[in-house]
């Protein structure tokens, strides 16, 4: 099994909208979106899911109030001012760091996992996927973000697939790392914009530090020529292959306002052999039949 992984240095490249059709080019596969803090993948997938399971990923203080002897010294220690006047933990501002528990003298209080998320294995037209949502405002989106792709993985293995294909996070941060960790290939998705080039360069240095290999597509590439050939002059520079240029179209636009793929509502269109071009160059990347 394969796994390759497709992120973007900043949000609104198209990566996902790449991923989707993808998806629906590639063969024998496991689809997962890693995106958990704003994922969008289902839009374009339109899963039907199977099975779904809580996430719980971050730790909350929990008093017994029989216990407690108001003696406030929980209220005086916490930094993040998450015990109120009446000393009652406030869930909104307690950051789980487990002083209050380790020093209170009555054991008034402990921590306790809390739900901040859900993780569904579903089906699509294409693949199985597997994807989460965490909860507005929840954190550990990183923890959530390696439970998806463990789950994936698994289910690969399990069904004996040939590649799994992962949605990452636009980015550098730890939601991104962990969709990275382990995988075969990284596609960079990039667009030709001065804060294009500017993200792409950090993103290619992030994963260049996990010694993983990468290569890059510019997407909309029509849209500025000039920095386009700048991006491929750059990745020139330091031996990154270009394996797409997909040009800017109304096609996809209007494709994507109906909740379809390009690749099937409008098969004849340059943008959608340009997506085929570049599924054929990551198969060839990634030794894998095309």
């Amino acid at each position: 099994m394969k796994k390759l992984t497709v992120i973007s240095g900043k949000g609104g490249t198209g990566k996902t909208t790449v991923t989707a059709n993808l998806a629906a080019l590639a063969d024998n596969l496991i689809l997962a979106d890693c995106d958990v803090d704003a994922p969008n993948m289902h839009l374009l997938m339109k899963p039907e899911v199977i099975e779904a399971e809580v996430f719980k990923g971050a730790k909350v203080a929990v008093k017994d109030q029989l216990k407690c002897i108001e003696c406030g010294l929980c209220r005086e220690l916490c930094n993040f001012k998450a015990i109120t006047s009446d000393f009652k933990v406030d869930e909104i501002r307690c950051e789980g760091c487990g002083l209050c528990v380790a020093k209170c003298p009555s054991d008034a209080l402990k921590l306790e996992l809390e739900e901040t998320g859900d993780l569904y294995y579903s089906q699509t037209k294409f693949a199985p996927m597997v994807h989460a949502k965490l909860k507005i405002g929840a954190e550990n989106s990183g923890k959530l973000v390696s439970q998806v792709k463990e789950k994936a993985e698994s289910l690969a293995q399990q069904q004996e697939k040939e590649l799994l294909l992962i949605d990452g996070s636009p980015g550098i941060g730890c939601p991104v790392i962990a969709s990275i960790n382990g995988v075969d290939s990284v596609l960079v998705v990039t667009e030709p914009t001065k804060s294009g080039l500017a993200d792409l360069k950090r993103v290619l240095k992030t994963v260049k530090y996990f010694n993983l290999p990468a290569v890059v597509a510019i997407n909309k590439y029509d849209l500025n020529q000039e920095i386009s050939l700048e991006i491929e002059s750059f990745c020139r520079q330091i031996q990154v292959k270009i394996v797409g240029k997909l040009p800017f179209s109304k096609v996809i636009v209007e494709a994507m306002q109906q909740g379809e793929l390009v690749v099937e509502s409008a098969p004849e269109s340059k943008v959608a052999a340009a997506l085929k071009e570049l599924w054929q160059e990551l198969s060839y990347e990634l030794r894998i039949k095309s």
